[in-house]
């Protein structure tokens, strides 16, 4: 009698997990969906479903100023990404090889603070410290820098997992370290290296926050141009550059998370 009260407790705890992961996913992934459908809505206002239409895609092809933002945000994140994966992995190997507290808490705090804080300090510091004209120099730096942590933690979480005696090994059979670097940490760590940039890249080219607070009044970025066009209204034309970026998002995270995967398999 036990064992069956045991199993019937059982069952409804797991079902009631079940109706809960359904609900907090549907909350996350209803809105999306929503915005994916309007998209195609033959209809100038999102208040009904009037019809299907690609006319919303075809009208952001010819918006120019649309496609300048879009240029820009693209040259940010790859700007922005290449550095931040640089010096990421440079973070990460140095973290992992000197074991010094401080280094952590240097490369991490970064992902750690409140995006407004990080803004704010980053444009008192180019405004009052550099005096640095806001524009896409400023930007770039600023992604740069918040991205920097993300791409330590995945380099240093590859590095933690694999085996010393390989480094060991190299150096008893006369390898310099330049010669350990390039012929067997690089292409161990190339997949987080790859994740990392990947999601540097993500991260870049929709941040909103603190891209308001170190873009200048110069050229458009993309989360800017969108947040102007959602302050008069959410029109179809509003939800197909949402959707398409959102596609090129979940493929950079799908994409990302396939190298992780691999990263881990071969751990």
């Amino acid at each position: 009698m036990s064992n069956f009260r045991a199993k019937q407790s059982s069952s409804h705890r797991l079902t009631a997990l079940w109706i809960v992961s359904i609900l907090v996913y549907a909350f996350l992934y209803i809105p999306l969906i929503i915005v994916v459908v309007f998209s195609f809505n033959d209809s100038k206002l999102n208040a009904e479903w009037v019809g299907f239409t690609f006319h919303w895609y075809e009208a952001l092809l010819h918006n120019h100023e649309m496609l300048l933002a879009a240029r820009n945000s693209l040259i940010i994140a790859v700007s922005a990404s290449v550095l931040a994966t640089v010096l990421g992995t440079m973070a990460g190997l140095a973290i992992h090889r000197y074991k010094l507290k401080v280094l952590p808490v240097l490369a991490f705090t970064p992902v750690a603070m409140p995006e407004i804080l990080l803004g704010v300090s980053l444009l008192l510091f180019f405004l009052q410290v550099l005096n640095l004209t806001l524009g896409m120099l400023s930007i770039i730096i600023a992604h740069t820098t918040f991205c920097i942590g993300f791409v330590a933690i995945i380099v240093r979480a590859r590095l933690h997992g694999m085996d010393e005696s390989i480094f060991e090994a190299a150096r008893d059979l006369g390898a310099t370290p330049w010669q350990t670097f390039w012929q067997i940490t690089l292409p161990l760590i190339r997949p987080a290296i790859i994740a990392g940039a990947l999601m540097s890249f993500t991260l870049s080219i929709d941040d909103f926050v603190i891209t308001f607070f170190t873009k200048g009044a110069g050229e458009p970025i993309l989360p800017i141009q969108i947040y102007t066009m959602i302050k008069v209204a959410v029109t179809p034309e509003v939800n197909a550059v949402s959707t398409l970026l959102m596609l090129l998002t979940l493929t950079l995270i799908i994409i990302a998370t396939r190298f992780d995967n691999s990263m881990l398999g071969k751990s």
